[in-house]
């Protein structure tokens, strides 16, 4: 096991979703998050049932994202929001969830996630990345600053690679998420080696 999420993509993705999520799921990530926010509740649904059970088969954490409601009724009870639907869910909703993740941009964002009760949020993004062309990447300072002011996990999101990912947790991180990464590489295996010593827990020499 590692301190790495998957954070899904099926657009990014390289060749079948599903084998993809199987490859992944097999290769040590900590968790998954199925981010697929741009389906339908109904379509999102089809689309957890089946990962749930790809994750279930490896015993890899399955994180549902937004839907509480798909959650809800596959039995999922990881799930992540973002900080605005975090604000409005109902709070019988919200009972229904042993661990909540929420995205965070600014201390203030982390302070509020630690007070709703998340387990833990992600933070970003740190390093410059295609995901968020043209905006500015909010650094390494920053991480560290949102890591001091909370006790809940605070894992760091966009740009994070073999070159930088060392900086990270230095700066406090419990974790890292990663996306574009995991969607295009040609052997998640490989590709998470890069990050993980998995007899020792450390960086990988290159």
């Amino acid at each position: 096991m590692s301190d790495i999420i998957c954070v899904t993509n099926r657009h990014l993705c390289k060749g079948d979703f599903f084998e993809r999520i199987e490859k992944i799921a097999s290769c040590g990530v900590e968790a998954i998050i199925l981010r697929e926010k741009d389906l339908s509740e109904s379509d999102y649904y089809a689309l957890a049932k089946k990962f749930s059970e790809i994750c279930g088969k490896h015993k890899v954490e399955a994180i549902l994202h937004t839907y509480a409601d798909v959650a809800i009724k596959l039995g999922i009870s990881s799930i992540h929001f973002p900080m605005n639907v975090l604000q409005e869910l109902d709070g019988r909703k919200k009972n229904n969830f042993s661990k909540i993740g929420v995205s965070c941009h600014s201390v203030q964002d982390i302070l509020l996630a630690s007070e709703s009760g998340a387990a833990y949020a992600t933070f970003g993004h740190v390093f410059a990345t295609d995901c968020k062309k043209g905006a500015a990447p909010r650094g390494l300072e920053a991480l560290e600053e949102v890591c001091r002011r909370t006790k809940i996990p605070v894992y760091a999101i966009g740009g994070i690679d073999s070159g930088n990912i060392s900086s990270v947790r230095n700066a406090g991180a419990s974790g890292v998420c990663i996306m574009s990464g995991f969607m295009k590489c040609e052997d998640p295996k490989n590709f998470i080696h890069q990050f993980i010593d998995f007899n020792g827990g450390n960086d990988v020499e290159n």
